[in-house]
């Protein structure tokens, strides 16, 4: 009887690398070249400096998508308030979505929407034009030229 337990290599020693010569992290024959202390050093400050370029490349690009992200929010909420400021202006009808609305400023400085546009008045009235706006589908206004 054979015992199957009976190897010919020799136990392994803990912590000492058992894998590939050709993969090993340290040489494994004396005809292997040295490696010196500086040449490792510089290996990884060439590693380090390959990676904070990278980084810094990285959160660069990061940076600029959330500048433009708060200039995007900047514009959305500038938007709402302009819109919710058009809601509360005064006007003598309803307002549907895709409708046209003229915008006027009294000579007191309260605004009111119309549905006349500024050259269909028949007399000159008291009052400045503001500009024309589309109620959306969405509730928002845009302005037409």
């Amino acid at each position: 009887m054979s015992d199957d337990n009976d190897d010919s290599r020799p136990a392994p020693v803990p912590g000492r690398y058992e894998g590939p010569a050709n993969a090993a992290p340290y040489p494994l024959s004396r005809m292997a070249p040295s490696f010196s202390l500086v040449d490792v050093a510089a290996t990884i400050q060439a590693a380090d400096q390959t990676l904070a370029t990278m980084t810094g490349g990285k959160l660069e690009l990061i940076a600029q998508q959330i500048q433009a992200l708060q200039a995007e929010a900047r514009n959305i909420l500038e938007k709402a308030k302009r819109d919710a400021e058009l809601h509360r202006v005064s006007c003598a009808f309803v307002k549907k979505p895709g409708g046209i609305y003229h915008l006027y400023k009294r000579a007191d400085g309260v605004l009111w929407f119309s549905r006349l546009a500024p050259e269909e008045w028949i007399t000159p009235q008291a009052q400045t034009f503001e500009g024309t706006y589309q109620l959306e589908l969405d509730q928002s206004y845009t302005r037409l030229a």
